[in-house]
């Protein structure tokens, strides 16, 4: 005779969910972004937001918080030290003053080339090759896309 399953057979494990897998991996990712950031002098949240000024310079707010998957109120205090650290600067737009664009100063700028020395050694702590990077990436983003549409 076949016992019945008890709870813990039922319950769901921890290892064998998605969820845990990025999350686990995305604070791995964190760790290593912690070690290497202080050599610019930024969180990892003012990184991401130094990464899209650098991509496209004087953005309003809402425009980085897109690319970003951040609200605006999320975004306001991290720029205002962002601001205080003479990294950027944030002006009312002349023809909708609801609106705030930021902009790089020459010394926000001028750490794009220490990001990019950083990049490096962010590739090398994955020990993975470029195609195994680049495949992961897809992945992850073609899921989000997935989990964005049906959230």
């Amino acid at each position: 005779m076949k016992s019945k399953p008890s709870k813990t057979d039922l319950a769901p494990r921890l290892d064998n969910q998605l969820c845990f897998a990025l999350y686990s991996t995305s604070l791995a990712m964190s760790k290593v972004y912690r070690k290497l950031l202080p050599k610019l002098g930024l969180t990892y949240s003012q990184y991401l937001v130094m990464m899209v000024l650098w991509e496209q310079n004087e953005l309003t707010v809402s425009d980085i918080g897109e690319r970003l998957f951040l609200d605006s109120a999320t975004l306001t205090p991290l720029l205002k030290r962002m601001e205080a650290a003479e990294l950027i600067t944030r002006v009312r737009a002349v023809n909708d003053e609801r609106q705030v664009i930021i902009t790089l100063t020459k010394s926000g700028d001028a750490l794009r080339v220490k990001a990019a020395e950083l990049q490096n050694e962010v590739f090398c702590a994955t020990e993975c090759n470029l195609d195994e990077v680049i495949a992961m990436k897809e992945q992850l983003i073609a899921l989000r896309s997935k989990l964005a549409n049906n959230a």
